[in-house]
């Protein structure tokens, strides 16, 4: 049995690629560590839309933390390493690692990324695309296959 997808209508034609990052962030959206926050910033004089990713990275390090953009899927990986030397009475904060992904539309540029007081900060500009119009003239006599 084929599997329906809303994608699906005769009407909507080459949404191919939508209907792949709908399935691939569906497998990434289930885990909740780290907390974030994505946020618009108000825009400058240049007119260019500002968003804001913010994770909660607390007792990270600039080394301990991997972004990477590929195919317009912004991976952000943290890594700690257990430190064997100390003793611990109590441990309620563990060294753990994680991988937080987010698919950016078309448009989307990754501008920079800081880390400040635990707090892992990418700022991202989404460009107004360029509209077109454009007259599609009609040819004469042509021969279907």
């Amino acid at each position: 049995m084929a599997r329906m997808s809303l994608l699906s209508s005769p009407l909507l034609l080459g949404f191919d690629e939508i209907e792949r990052l709908v399935d691939r962030f569906g497998k990434g959206a289930g885990e909740g560590y780290p907390p974030y926050n994505i946020e618009r910033l108000k825009s400058g004089d240049d007119g260019v839309e500002t968003l804001r990713i913010t994770l909660a990275v607390a007792g990270f390090t600039r080394d301990q933390l991997e972004i990477t953009l590929e195919d317009k899927q912004l991976t952000i990986r943290g890594k700690q390493v257990d430190d064997r030397d100390r003793e611990y009475l109590y441990r309620g904060i563990a060294a753990r690692q994680f991988q937080r992904t987010f698919v950016l539309a078309d448009g989307i540029e990754v501008r920079t990324a800081d880390l400040a007081n635990g707090l892992l900060m990418i700022d991202l500009t989404r460009h107004e695309p360029e509209r077109m119009v454009r007259t599609i003239s009609i040819g004469g006599s042509s021969k279907l296959p």
